[in-house]
């Protein structure tokens, strides 16, 4: 369980230069780096801990120096991270609730690849539409009334768009109930809808009044 930011499994990307220049000029203009590490903080978004390498040199017939490279910037939004893919362009940003419809729940998290969840495409419901995308890593919450409140607390699913559209290659972070995850080998994807509604309770033994009987609460395997 980290507190506040954590170590990720590495992806390459392209970043918004708005971000790096408080969003005064360079609209449209990206920046290559690495994302290595994420940070959690509560009612925000999460954000990323970057190295940028310098390759966005490469896009122009022209030379021009390597001034980025070896460069860190800490707590990038996701908003302003593009997977580096194949496209015919970069995508258009996205708003902030539909990036992560969620802010972060708490600064202590943890963050994971669900294996058996990980290899084939999800499915990303934004604004109403269905969208394929590519699985990262997960970051789940603890620690704090919210996270911890079951009918409250949401993972943040961090994925890529791979479906052609105005968003491909923008990095999302999705809860369960805006995802689907599709795996052929192991179930049917379903369609619509699933009949789920939101568990109200917690649920624990040591309620339970039985506890108060000592025959009851020690009743072990050395009990005759």
């Amino acid at each position: 369980m980290s507190y506040l930011i954590d170590n990720i499994p590495h992806f390459k990307c392209w970043v918004r230069k708005e971000f790096t220049h408080n969003h005064e000029k360079y609209h449209g203009e990206f920046l290559h780096a690495i994302a290595i590490a994420v940070n959690t903080i509560p009612d925000r978004s999460l954000s990323f801990q970057v190295v940028f390498t310098g390759c966005e040199a490469d896009l122009y017939e022209e030379e021009i120096p390597n001034i980025h490279g070896g460069a860190m910037w800490a707590r990038m939004p996701i908003q302003a991270l593009v997977a580096d893919m194949t496209m015919d362009s970069f995508p258009e940003p996205m708003e902030n609730h539909l990036a992560q419809p969620w802010d972060c729940e708490s600064r202590h998290h943890a963050t994971m690849i669900l294996d058996r969840a990980s290899s084939s495409p999800w499915i990303a419901k934004i604004d109403g539409n269905f969208y394929k995308s590519k699985y990262l890593f997960t970051v789940d919450y603890t620690d704090h009334s919210i996270a911890d409140c079951p009918a409250q607390h949401k993972q943040s699913h961090v994925m890529y768009i791979t479906e052609d559209c105005k968003w491909k290659g923008n990095v999302i972070a999705l809860p369960n109930n805006r995802v689907r995850v599709t795996n052929p080998a192991l179930w049917v994807t379903g369609e619509g809808p699933p009949n789920f509604k939101p568990s109200q309770y917690l649920h624990s033994a040591e309620e339970h009044e039985s506890y108060m009987d000592p025959e009851i609460t020690f009743n072990n395997l050395y009990e005759e």
